[in-house]
């Protein structure tokens, strides 16, 4: 009916009436936490608050995001040496490996997720092996790439998730595990990763800036809604268990498109720059950084993401249980 029977501000009235009718709900459960592990600690300056982490902070900083009920961690490797083909990414013995099996020593009810990728591991900064002409070898990047979740696997890990961009990865990987008796570990896809200016300060943090070039040959242009759509059907079909979209605050659209498309749970990493831009914002007093974060978190699950990888993990569960 119209105005003045039909007044949609009587919900709104009392905050108790607001959290009654409210669509979308915003919970630490739906939380994991990037970490990047090496072999020194250190803060890393363009990510006020995040840091490099040795094995044993990493283990003391899972135990406080277990505490806060956030259920998953994300573990990014920064090795001392590298080499062309990243060999560092599938040593059992590598950080990554390590930082797992120490993990979930200590802390059995933490799923540690790991990235599989290899530009923190190769000299050259990409996200596979280069051919001779100096381009990135899809196919030969797909068994190293396989042989680094194997490894992973073996170190323990509880989900896979391969972030590279190479096509047949998904089913590279999936064959990988399968034939070492992994076949029940899963696999969460970086379906539809944007070639996106966001990850700046990600790439000081993992020490992967490409040494030349971009990584616009294989990572998805990010005009392109449509095409993610086919990255994200190719990966379900390769065997793919969750299928996630980075970045996510520029890339809602996809979100919810995606969300639409499938029935398969979806994630959407809010991703360094845009978790360096609230940082920077609210240094300054642009805004409450806390109403923001939360306002941005509650965004993406409302696009249709049900679990959201961000570096503001740990606050938000602080601010969400007061």
């Amino acid at each position: 009916m119209p105005f003045p029977e039909t007044r949609l501000r009587r919900l709104r009235r009392t905050g108790a009436l607001r959290e009654l009718v409210r669509e979308t709900e915003l919970s630490a459960r739906r939380f994991v936490a990037p970490m990047f592990v090496a072999s020194t600690g250190a803060p890393i300056d363009l990510m006020p608050g995040v840091s490099r982490l040795t094995v044993t902070q990493a283990v003391a900083e899972a135990g406080e995001l277990t505490a806060l009920g956030i259920p998953a961690v994300m573990l990014f490797g920064i090795p001392d040496e590298k080499d062309a083909e990243g060999s560092g990414a599938w040593d059992d013995e590598g950080v990554v490996q390590l930082a797992t099996q120490a993990i979930k020593a200590a802390h059995p009810e933490l799923l540690v997720i790991t990235d599989v990728c290899l530009c923190e591991y190769t000299s050259h900064g990409h996200c596979g092996v280069l051919a001779p002409d100096g381009s990135v070898d899809n196919d030969a990047s797909l068994d190293l790439l396989a042989r680094t979740a194997a490894s992973h696997a073996r170190a323990g890990a509880d989900v896979i998730a391969p972030s590279d961009m190479m096509d047949g990865r998904v089913g590279a990987i999936r064959a990988e595990l399968d034939s070492e008796g992994f076949s029940d570990l899963p696999i969460l896809a970086y379906a539809a990763k944007f070639a996106s200016a966001f990850y700046g300060p990600f790439r000081e943090a993992a020490d992967s800036t490409p040494a030349f070039g971009d990584r616009c040959g294989y990572q998805l242009d990010s005009a392109n809604g449509r095409e993610a759509l086919r990255e994200v059907e190719l990966d379900i079909a390769e065997g793919a268990d969750i299928v996630l979209i980075k970045p996510a605050l520029a890339y809602l659209d996809v979100i919810a498109a995606v969300r639409s498309a499938t029935r398969l749970p979806v994630a959407a990493y809010n991703v360094s720059g845009e978790y360096a831009m609230v940082k920077a914002a609210a240094a300054i007093g642009a805004f409450d950084e806390r109403a923001v974060v939360l306002e941005t978190l509650t965004a993406i699950r409302r696009a249709g993401a049900d679990i959201i990888i961000t570096y503001h993990a740990k606050d938000a569960a602080l601010w969400l249980a007061r």
